[in-house]
């Protein structure tokens, strides 16, 4: 039995552009059918039954997403589906400053600027660990082995990603013989036991009003969490200040701004510091701007 369930979208939401606004989409337990325009994703529903498959399409004013079996908390489930559309989000006044750049008007009128994001921190945590020193590809090996290995099955097929208890249940040599984790494989360890225990609480950094420095001071105490991957978990976190700048993006800045030569960080710093406290946002759909280009006429 299938379940469809609708949710509005506000003007400046683009679903396309949100799924491929970066490669989270790419990652179990989504799954994407570029084809078709089809986002599936494995929700969990802790408390309540086994985790769910849903696939979620386009729909005149709004999405649809069809919920495979009739036993799930609808309201966590809509709640799910708004946060990792980023449907909430308002980006008027980032519009506002990338209009007045040439270059970046292209931002707006695409209605770009949404990241995709799990439906939890710590989900996006744990990917965004195992993009840290590493290809794509081993990237999504390591998401793999750990849905495939360590996630509850669902209703409809597939699995949902593993709970911090799941993924606390296991030794460290689990994540290095079986996750082919490497160095990655004490963090994560550390990190679910942690969450687990209720020592560290990735989801309260959603709503807490702790200034971006010092938030990003916790979590950078937390062990793999270095620059890259603090910024980066921000702008999940809808913080935009710093640029998460990687081998990739430099590489990008370079060719689009700098005659491909290389330069110091603080240059590129320089370049978006107009932005404020969107600069990460604003840097990140100026090196993929070709990038959304390619994959949406496809």
């Amino acid at each position: 039995m299938t379940t469809r369930l609708f949710i509005e979208t506000p003007e400046s939401f683009s679903f396309r552009h949100t799924v491929y606004s970066h490669g989270w989409s790419e990652l179990q337990p989504f799954q994407l059918d570029d084809d078709n325009w089809r986002l599936s994703y494995v929700f969990g529903m802790p408390g309540s039954s086994r985790p769910v498959s849903a696939t979620i399409f386009e729909s005149e004013g709004g999405i649809c997403f069809d919920v495979s079996g009739k036993r799930f908390n609808e309201s966590r489930l809509r709640r799910d589906v708004r946060h990792i559309l980023r449907l909430d989000d308002p980006l008027e006044e980032f519009y506002g400053l990338t209009d007045r750049e040439e270059r970046l008007q292209w931002v707006s009128r695409s209605r770009a600027g949404r990241l995709l994001r799990s439906p939890t921190v710590f989900e996006d945590m744990v990917k965004t660990l195992c993009t840290t020193n590493c290809s794509w590809g081993l990237t999504k090996n390591m998401v793999t082995n750990l849905v495939e290995l360590l996630g509850e099955p669902a209703v409809g097929g597939g699995r949902a990603f593993p709970t911090p208890e799941a993924l606390a249940s296991v030794p460290e040599k689990f994540y290095r013989d079986r996750i082919r984790a490497g160095y990655r494989s004490p963090y994560f360890a550390e990190l679910a036991e942690a969450v687990a225990a209720g020592k560290i609480d990735p989801e309260s950094w959603l709503t807490t009003d702790m200034p971006t420095a010092e938030l990003k001071r916790e979590i950078k105490s937390i062990k793999g969490f270095g620059e890259y991957a603090a910024d980066n978990l921000l702008k999940l976190l809808g913080r935009y200040d710093g640029l998460a700048l990687d081998s990739w993006l430099r590489s990008q800045f370079y060719k689009k701004h700098n005659r491909e030569k290389v330069c110091p960080d603080k240059k590129i710093e320089r370049h978006y510091k107009k932005f404020g406290a969107w600069k990460g946002l604003a840097m990140w759909c100026d090196m993929t701007e070709r990038w959304f280009d390619e994959k949406l006429m496809n």
